[in-house]
């Protein structure tokens, strides 16, 4: 097999299998890690490909998002995908669990692609696509209007499905987060709809990259009371880590060692 067959055979395998990591990369192939650690460098530089700790997601894996999304998607790609990593462990097989529409909820779903008998409810249409992919998970998108972003979907027909459903634990994430305001949102829409869906939930598990902590945006949909575990990354500061655990927000740093 030539480096070229070799590389595009990887390609096809992240599209048909995302969020595969390097040594389930080289058993696929029968090449070694080190091998498909090269191949896919070389696919980051050619900008098919963004890496990440223990294996890379494509750039073109959102092909039908918006690109705003998209745009998002590939920001903090790491610190995204650790946090990712990190919260997946909280799901067992057969759990139900709600998920917004955002970037790092995708990260997340990336993350569940061994889990089996999922019941999701989520509001985010490419979190909705992939984790269908898995035949014997059961997915939920909530009905409504297609923003104008185009990744999600929102109104007051996905509030009243919400209204009448329970799920174990709601994954949300925000653009702002602090210890007076909870997380906060940039779309008002959006936050309406995540303020209730959290409702619904058990536990309500924040997903907040350190680079969204200490900022506030235009409204709050949940207050700190309201958040049962927080998942952030490692370039949250020591300041903030004080902040939190004298807040008394149980709060897990997601590093790549």
């Amino acid at each position: 097999m030539t480096s070229f067959e070799r590389r595009q055979s990887l390609l096809e395998l992240l599209r048909k299998q995302p969020g595969l990591r390097v040594p389930e990369m080289a058993r696929e192939l029968g090449i070694s890690d080190g091998t498909v650690r090269n191949d896919l460098n070389a696919l980051e530089q050619q900008g098919r490909l963004t890496r990440v700790h223990g294996g890379a997601v494509l750039n073109n894996e959102l092909q039908s998002s918006s690109s705003t999304f998209g745009i998002r998607y590939q920001e903090h790609v790491n610190e995204k995908n650790c946090i990712g990593q990190r919260a997946a462990q909280l799901v067992q097989d057969g759990d139900s669990i709600l998920l917004d529409a955002s970037s790092t909820a995708y990260y997340l779903s990336l993350n569940l692609k061994d889990r089996i008998r999922l019941r999701v409810v989520t509001n985010g249409i490419d979190v909705a696509c992939l984790l269908a992919r898995n035949t014997t998970n059961t997915v939920v998108l909530l009905g409504g209007v297609v923003t104008p972003y185009g990744s999600s979907v929102t109104g007051s027909l996905s509030e009243q499905i919400i209204h009448d459903l329970h799920v174990q634990r709601a994954f949300v994430s925000c653009s702002g987060f602090s210890l007076e305001r909870g997380l906060t949102d940039v779309h008002l829409d959006e936050a309406e709809l995540k303020s209730k869906a959290i409702t619904s939930a058990r536990e309500v598990i924040a997903l907040v990259d350190s680079s969204k902590m200490g900022k506030e945006d235009l409204t709050s949909f949940a207050s700190i009371k309201q958040i049962t575990h927080v998942f952030t990354d490692s370039n949250l500061n020591d300041e903030w880590a004080e902040r939190l655990r004298d807040a008394g927000i149980p709060f897990t740093v997601c590093s790549t060692n």
